[in-house]
C-alpha cells in the first residue's frame, strides 16, 4: 500500500456538524417568480435530489456505510469509483476536488487523500453531492469535478446526543459519541471519536527490461506480505451563536492524532538478459508515524431584507505536522553480502490560512446573483534526512537519500454567477477569476522555481422544463487541475532498492474542457436519469515509469500530450415492490490518450470499458432491513498500460430495537474479489503490480441516541461552492 501512513489523521477533517440552530427569520419576502429548485424523489433507495448543476445522493440507508469508512459510501454512489487503496475517481479521472460542507481541507489533498477516505468514518455523512461539471461558483481545481460530502445536522431540540460503536472480525475497534445543545439562539455541539484497525495486504510485481545485449527481457519478481496497524483518536468542538434575527456568528476548532505503524518482508529475485538468476535478496520495511493536527475556523452570517439575501465570511487556520520513519534492511543471498540498512525520516509541517466571502441576493423576474472571493496562503515543508550502514546504529547520514523541500502557495479567486428563469429554460452562467502565485525552493539542491498566472475559468449551464415530469440539461465549464506539494518535488526519494518515486518541478497544470448533456424523467417514487458527456484535457499529468539502468526503476510524475473521454451514464431509482427498492446505475466509457508529448512513450491510445452499481433493499418488517449491493469498475486506460478492472457484493443486515438503538451488521467482500492490479506494457520496460488487501470481513455495529424534542424542519438546500452550511 503506497504511503498508507500519510493523511490518516484527516478523519477529523470532515468532522460533522451534528446540531445547528434554525437559520435567523429574515423578513416575509416579496412575492417573485420561483427559480427551478431541486427535484426530491422519496422512497427511493437511495433518495436522489437534483438541481441546475449537481446531483446529491444520500447515503443514510447504506448499511455498509454505516459501518464502515467515506471509500465504503462513496463506491455506491453513481459516477464515482474508488479502488484498494482509497483513491478516489470521478467517470475514471482521478483529479477529483473533495469537500466537506462546501469547504476545501489541505487533508484531502494529495497522497494522503486516500488513506484519509479510508478512515473517516461514514455514518457521520448525510449525503454526497456529485457536481461533475461544476459552476464558476466553485473553485476551477478538479479537472473531473467536485464531491461535496454533507455531514448530518441536529436531529431535535434541546439536548441531544449518542455514541456508536463498531467491531469487525480482525480486531477493529471504531467509536464515537457526540452531544449537543440546541436552543432558539444557541448552538454547542462536541464530538469525538477513536479507531483501531488491523489490516494485512499482499503485494507482488513482477517487471522487466529490456537488455540490449541479448534483445530479451531480464525478469524480476517481488513479493511481499505487509500487516499495518494504526490507532486514531479526534474531536470537535463547534458554536453558533445568533445575536440577532438577522446576524450568526460561528466557530469552530477541531483536532486529531494518530500513531502508524507498518511492517512488511518479502524476497526479490532478478534475472539477467539469458534467464540466469543474477540476484536474490530479503527486504524487511519498518513504518512508524505520528501525525497531528487541528483546525479553528471563525464565521459570520448576515441577511438583508428578501429570502436568499445574505453574505457569509469565513476565516480559518489549518496546521499539521508529521514525524515518520521507513526504515529497510537488504540481505543478499546471491551473490552473498553483508546486511544493508537504510532509513529515512521524514518531518512534514503544513500551514494553511483561508479567507472567505461569499454574497447572494434574489433579483427581479427570479433571477439569483451570487458573488464571493476566495484567500488562501500555503506554507509547507517537507525535511527529508536519509541515512544508511550496516546496521541501525552504524547508520551515518547519506547526502543522496537527503531533501528539504519548501512549498509555498497564494491563491487570490473572485467569482460571479447569475440564474434566471426564461419560461420553462433556466440559465446559469458564470465567470471565475483566479490569480496564483507558487515558490517552490528546492533547499538542498539550491534550486528555486516561480510560477504565477491568472486565468477566466467561464461556465454555463442550462436547464429545460419540458413538462412536470421530464427535462432536459446541458452544461460547459473550463476547469484545471493543479499539481499537488508532493508532485513538484524533483527529489527521487527510495521506496525499495529497485524503485525510486519524484515529481517534477517544471510541472504544468493541467486543463480541461467539459461538455454534458442530460435528460431527466421522474415519475413518483422512480427517477431515471441519462447523461452524455465529452471532456479533452491538455497537459494531463500521471505517473510514467522509467528504467534508470540496471533493473531500477523510477516512477515519475510527467505531463503529457492531450486526453479525450466520453461516455453516457445511466441511473435509475425505484421501487420493485412495496418493500423493496432499487438503486442502478452505469457507465459506457471511451479514453483516447495522446502521450506522445512525453518522451519515450508510444503515441495515440484508446479503449473502452463498463462500470455499474446497484443494491437492493428489502425491508422485511418495520424494524428489519436486508441490503444486497455491489460495483463493477471497468478497465482504465494509463498512458503505459491500464489498470485492471476489479468488483465488490455487499451484504447488510439492520435491526431498529427502538427510536433510539440500532444494530447492524455488514458481511464486506463476500466473494474476495476486490484487488488492484496496475499493468506497464512499453516497448522497454513491462511491470505488473498486484495489491491484495484482506477486505473480506464481517463488521457488527451499535448506534444509540438521546434526547431531542421534535425536530425542526429545515428543509433541503444544496451546499454552496467552498462555503460552510448556514
Amino acid at each position: 500500500m503506497r504511503s498508507v501512513c500519510l493523511g490518516l489523521a484527516a478523519m477529523a477533517a470532515a468532522a460533522p456538524a451534528f446540531a445547528q440552530p434554525a437559520a435567523p427569520t429574515p423578513p416575509a419576502p416579496k412575492s417573485q417568480p420561483n427559480t427551478v429548485g431541486e427535484v426530491r424523489v422519496e422512497g427511493t433507495a437511495p433518495p436522489v435530489r437534483t438541481s441546475i448543476d449537481r446531483k446529491s445522493y444520500s447515503v443514510t440507508d447504506d448499511l455498509h456505510a454505516t459501518t464502515g469508512s467515506i471509500s465504503d459510501a462513496l463506491r455506491n454512489v453513481p459516477s464515482v469509483e474508488v479502488d484498494v487503496q482509497g483513491a478516489v475517481s470521478l467517470r475514471g479521472d482521478p483529479n477529483v476536488t473533495i469537500l466537506v460542507d462546501g469547504k476545501p481541507s489541505s487533508q484531502f489533498a494529495g497522497e494522503s487523500r486516500s488513506q484519509a477516505l479510508q478512515s473517516l468514518p461514514a455514518e457521520r455523512i448525510e449525503r454526497v453531492e456529485v457536481i461533475a461539471n461544476p459552476s464558476a461558483e466553485f473553485r476551477a481545481d478538479g479537472a473531473a469535478g467536485v464531491i461535496n460530502l454533507v455531514t448530518k445536522r441536529a436531529r431535535g431540540a434541546g439536548r441531544t446526543g449518542g455514541a456508536r460503536v463498531t467491531v469487525g472480525g480482525q480486531g477493529q475497534v471504531f467509536g464515537g459519541a457526540n452531544a449537543g445543545y440546541n436552543s432558539k439562539d444557541l448552538t454547542v455541539t462536541a464530538d469525538g471519536f477513536f479507531r483501531h484497525d488491523l489490516q494485512k495486504q499482499a503485494f507482488s510485481e513482477d517487471r522487466g527490461r529490456l537488455d540490449p545485449a541479448t534483445g530479451a527481457f531480464a525478469g524480476s519478481t517481488t513479493r511481499s506480505i505487509q500487516p499495518l496497524e494504526f490507532n486514531i483518536v479526534g474531536g470537535r468542538v463547534a458554536a453558533d451563536y445568533d445575536i440577532g434575527p438577522k446576524t450568526r456568528l460561528s466557530g469552530e476548532l477541531r483536532g486529531q492524532f494518530i500513531d502508524f505503524r507498518l511492517d512488511g518482508f518479502g524476497p526479490t529475485l532478478r534475472e539477467d538478459g539469458a534467464g540466469a538468476l543474477a540476484q536474490a535478496y530479503d527486504r524487511a520495511i519498518r513504518v512508524d508515524q505520528q501525525r497531528g493536527g487541528g483546525e479553528i475556523t471563525a464565521g459570520l452570517l448576515r441577511r438583508f431584507d428578501g429570502e436568499g439575501h445574505d453574505f457569509k465570511l469565513t476565516a480559518s487556520f489549518e496546521a499539521v505536522e508529521e514525524d515518520r520513519t521507513r526504515s529497510g534492511s537488504v540481505l543478499s543471498r546471491v551473490p552473498p553480502a553483508p546486511i544493508a540498512f537504510d532509513r529515512q525520516h521524514v518531518l512534514t509541517s503544513l500551514r494553511q490560512v483561508q479567507v472567505k466571502g461569499d454574497y447572494q441576493r434574489p433579483m427581479d423576474g427570479g433571477g439569483r446573483l451570487k458573488a464571493g472571493f476566495d484567500l488562501q496562503w500555503d506554507d509547507n515543508e517537507y525535511d527529508n534526512r536519509g541515512f544508511t550502514g550496516p546496521t541501525q546504529p552504524a547508520s551515518t547520514p547519506n547526502a543522496a537519500l537527503s531533501n528539504l523541500f519548501r512549498f509555498d502557495r497564494r491563491l487570490l479567486q473572485g467569482y460571479v454567477t447569475y440564474e434566471r428563469p426564461i419560461g420553462d429554460l433556466t440559465v446559469l452562467a458564470g465567470l471565475r477569476l483566479e490569480d496564483v502565485s507558487l515558490d517552490l525552493d528546492q533547499v538542498t539542491q539550491g534550486r528555486r522555481d516561480d510560477q504565477d498566472g491568472l486565468k477566466a475559468y467561464p461556465s454555463l449551464h442550462l436547464a429545460w422544463k419540458l413538462d412536470d415530469s421530464r427535462r432536459l440539461t446541458a452544461s460547459y465549464s473550463h476547469r484545471i487541475q493543479r499539481p499537488q506539494p508532493e508532485q513538484y518535488n524533483s527529489f527521487r526519494f527510495l521506496i525499495d532498492p529497485i524503485t525510486f518515486r519524484s515529481g517534477s518541478a517544471d510541472l504544468k497544470p493541467q486543463e480541461t474542457h467539459s461538455l454534458e448533456a442530460g435528460f431527466e424523467y421522474r415519475r413518483s417514487p422512480a427517477i431515471y436519469l441519462a447523461t452524455l458527456y465529452y471532456r479533452e484535457t491538455f497537459d494531463s499529468f500521471t505517473d510514467v515509469t522509467r528504467d534508470l539502468g540496471g533493473g531500477v526503476f523510477l516512477i515519475r510524475q510527467e505531463n503529457l500530450g492531450k486526453m479525450r473521454n466520453a461516455g453516457l451514464e445511466l441511473t435509475a431509482n425505484g421501487r420493485l415492490a412495496k418493500d423493496l427498492t432499487y438503486n442502478v446505475s452505469g457507465n459506457a466509457a471511451w479514453t483516447e490518450i495522446d502521450a506522445s508529448a512525453s518522451q519515450g512513450i508510444a503515441g495515440t491510445r484508446s479503449t473502452a470499458s463498463l462500470s455499474g452499481r446497484a443494491s437492493v433493499n428489502w425491508q422485511v418488517t418495520p424494524n428489519d432491513l436486508i441490503q444486497v449491493s455491489g460495483f463493477l469498475n471497468g478497465r482504465r486506460l494509463t498512458p503505459q498500460g491500464s489498470l485492471g478492472a476489479t468488483g465488490m457484493l455487499n451484504l447488510g443486515y439492520r435491526h431498529k430495537f427502538d427510536d433510539r438503538f440500532t444494530l447492524v451488521v455488514s458481511a464486506q467482500d463476500v466473494l474476495n474479489t476486490f484487488r488492484n492490479t496496475i499493468v506497464v506494457n512499453d516497448p522497454t520496460l513491462r511491470s505488473r503490480i498486484r495489491y491484495e488487501t484482506d477486505t473480506t470481513q464481517v463488521f457488527v455495529g451499535v448506534v444509540w441516541t438521546f434526547g431531542g424534542g421534535r425536530p425542526r424542519d429545515q428543509g433541503f438546500d444544496f451546499q454552496q461552492g467552498g462555503a460552510p452550511p448556514g
